[in-house]
């Protein structure tokens, strides 16, 4: 390989949530006992250094001395398109149809204020991103759930049924989709985007699209944009992206949504201007450019061979060693969402006091309950492969005996 994926990195110190917050944060995994150091498998963030490209151009922009008021580059925005066309085959992007966003999930309440009263209902399907479910009770909007199920092979699926239902009973007009789903790994196919897309256009509902995990896609499945698949979802559809996911650049902020549709546009550029505080940093601006370059894309396939192989890691491992743990192999991201129900019915035990087990040996997972997973518990599998088998050597010696 070109790039380094098996150093371990001490990030200790270096501000990293993942590491330094266990222990010590709400909703944080515990600190592991005497004897055992964490492995952090909670925040969805990687365990990699970043492309040297993003390095070089932000340390190229860091050599000038002047770090004054600036616009958007064309770079910036060429950057964009051309990630977009050859990662997404999206044709005719243009840059007055891209804005930036100080983060999805700002961009996701400027999109919801433009479509919603406060205390409108807005449809959101189970599991649920905790990132959704935060946002969306803070700012005073009633959550309607359409749950996922899983079919005879164990594959997250929309119960369109239930959605169309409730859209139709709850007088629903808004909704926040998730493509790739978080925290399920499903990656959507075209039929299931086209009939999800056919009933939002029947209810008259306008759609955020959450589109952050787009580029970590495994192999043999493909990233359809939802803005894609019908004329309606192109016009009723504002999409949010972000290199933070790809790169491992949430620390620096910066995030863009992409709307065709001019009045929607417009009104999104006076939602997000009105607090003063959605201004892009001049470092973020060059690190997506730097991303979303030749090398970046080099990297990116690296990168996904070696998510692909942890993933298949672990979860032949967990069928021929934990048999009472059920997850579906992720399409897309970096993140399980593992089923504990059988194996807590078997031993009569609480996901907690599963957790602790595993937090007690420093296998640092996250609590499945904040994602709707009353069973689940969810893992970050992007880190070292060394790490991974020492992980599941651990929750196979010291948790699950």
């Amino acid at each position: 390989m070109q790039f380094n994926f098996t150093d371990i990195i001490d990030r200790h110190g270096k501000d990293a949530t993942a590491i330094d917050g266990i222990g010590k944060m709400p909703a944080a995994p515990a600190a592991p006992k005497e004897g055992f150091d964490a492995i952090p498998m909670w925040v969805a963030d990687m365990n990699f250094a970043v492309p040297p490209c993003i390095q070089r151009a932000m340390t190229d922009r860091i050599m000038h001395p002047c770090f004054g008021y600036f616009q958007p580059s064309e770079a910036y925005y060429d950057g964009i398109i051309e990630w977009q066309k050859t990662q997404n085959a999206v044709e005719g992007l243009k840059p007055e149809n891209i804005s930036y966003e100080n983060g999805v999930l700002g961009g996701l309440l400027s999109a919801l204020n433009i479509f919603c009263s406060k205390g409108d209902k807005v449809l959101v399907h189970s599991p649920t991103y905790i990132g959704f479910t935060k946002s969306l009770i803070n700012n005073g909007y009633t959550i309607v759930s359409s749950p996922l199920y899983r079919d005879e092979e164990g594959i997250w699926r929309i119960d369109f049924s239930d959605m169309e239902k409730k859209l139709r009973e709850e007088k629903i007009h808004a909704s926040i989709f998730c493509s790739p789903h978080n925290p399920s790994g499903r990656v959507w196919e075209k039929w299931e985007l086209e009939k999800l897309m056919a009933l939002y256009e029947k209810y008259d509902v306008q759609v955020v699209s959450d589109e952050i995990w787009s580029d970590i896609i495994m192999p043999g499945y493909r990233h359809i944009p939802t803005q894609s698949v019908s004329d309606y979802a192109k016009m009723h559809t504002i999409a949010l992206y972000a290199p933070s996911k790809t790169f491992n650049l949430a620390g620096l902020v910066g995030a863009y949504h992409i709307s065709y549709n001019r009045t929607l546009q417009d009104r999104m550029e006076k939602e997000s201007s009105l607090s003063h505080y959605n201004t892009m940093n001049v470092l973020s601006m060059h690190a997506l450019v730097g991303a979303y370059s030749e090398e970046g894309r080099a990297w990116l396939r690296e990168l996904l061979a070696v998510l692909s192989e942890n993933r298949d890691y672990a979860c032949d491992f967990m069928e021929k060693n934990l048999p009472d743990l059920s997850v579906m192999k992720a399409q897309g991201t970096y993140m399980l969402f593992i089923d504990c129900g059988k194996y807590l019915e078997k031993k009569n035990i609480s996901l907690e006091d599963l957790e602790k087990r595993m937090w007690d040996c420093g296998v640092g997972v996250q609590d499945g309950k904040m994602f709707h997973g009353q069973t689940h518990i969810r893992m970050n599998l992007a880190l070292p492969k060394s790490r991974v088998e020492e992980a599941f050597r651990r929750l196979k010696e010291y948790v699950f005996v």
